[in-house]
C-alpha cells in the first residue's frame, strides 16, 4: 500500500502547527492506522528540538516503530537561528534531495506521515525552493493552519490563492486561540457566508480525518 501523506502548514509561524499536527496524531490513531511524522527542518534549535521532540513523543506512544528513533532521526536539517530555512541555513548545507529521501525512509515505517513544514508557503528553502515547492514535490494533500486574530481572513485567503495556483490539493481549518473573544464578529461572519464548512481544529478534526 502506498503510504499516504499529509502536509501541514499554516498562514504563518506561531499559528499552530504542532498543536494541530499532535491533534491529527491522536486522531489518526484512533482509526487504527499507524501515523508518523516528519519535521524537515526546524530552526531556532539549540540543545533540544522543540518541536520534533513534541512530535516524536506522540507518535512513540502510538507507533512502535518510531520508539527507538530520535529527534533528529524525523528532521532532515537543524540550525540555531529561528529564521527562515535560507536565512538560518548560513553555511548553505540544505539538499532538497537529503529532504526526499529522508521522507521516503520515514515513509516506511507508518501507514500515513505527518509531514510539519516550517512557517507558511512561501517561506524560503533555498533561494529558489519555497515550503510549498516542498509540499508540491512530496505530492501530499495540504492542510492550512490559519490563526483566528485580526487580519487572519486576508492571510488566509492569500494562502489558499497560492495552494490553487499550483493546483495542490487542500484543505484549511481554524485553530481558535488568539482574539477568540472578537472572532465571531469580526471574523467569524465572513467564513460562515463564503466557506459555510470551515471547521476548527479542537472540534473538526475527527470529521477533516474520515475520508482517510
Amino acid at each position: 500500500m502506498q503510504v499516504q501523506s499529509l502536509f501541514i502548514t499554516a498562514t504563518g509561524t506561531n499559528v499552530g502547527k504542532t498543536y494541530t499536527t499532535l491533534k491529527l496524531i491522536e486522531a489518526f490513531a484512533s482509526r487504527g492506522l499507524k501515523v508518523g511524522v516528519f519535521k524537515p527542518i526546524e530552526t531556532g534549535v539549540t540543545d533540544t528540538l522543540p518541536d520534533a521532540s513534541l512530535l516524536l513523543k506522540a507518535c512513540r506512544k502510538v507507533n512502535k516503530n518510531f520508539k527507538d528513533l530520535t529527534p533528529q532521526d524525523i528532521t532532515a536539517y537543524t540550525f540555531p537561528l529561528p529564521a527562515a530555512p535560507f536565512c538560518a541555513d548560513i553555511n548553505k548545507e540544505i539538499v532538497i534531495d537529503k529532504i526526499i529521501e529522508k521522507y521516503h525512509e520515514l515513509a516506511q515505517l507508518c501507514d500515513i506521515l505527518l509531514v510539519e513544514g516550517a512557517g507558511g508557503l512561501l517561506v524560503p528553502i533555498t533561494k529558489d525552493f519555497m515550503m510549498i515547492d516542498l509540499a508540491q514535490k512530496l505530492r501530499s494533500k495540504v492542510l492550512l493552519v490559519t490563526p483566528s486574530r485580526l487580519g487572519c481572513i486576508n492571510d488566509t485567503l492569500l494562502s489558499q490563492e497560492a495552494l490553487k495556483s499550483r493546483n495542490i490539493e487542500f484543505d484549511w481549518c481554524v485553530n481558535l486561540f488568539e482574539d477568540k473573544e472578537d472572532f465571531s464578529e469580526v471574523t467569524k461572519p465572513f467564513y460562515d457566508e463564503i466557506f459555510p464548512e470551515w471547521w476548527g481544529v479542537r472540534e473538526g478534526i475527527q470529521s477533516f480525518i474520515s475520508s482517510y
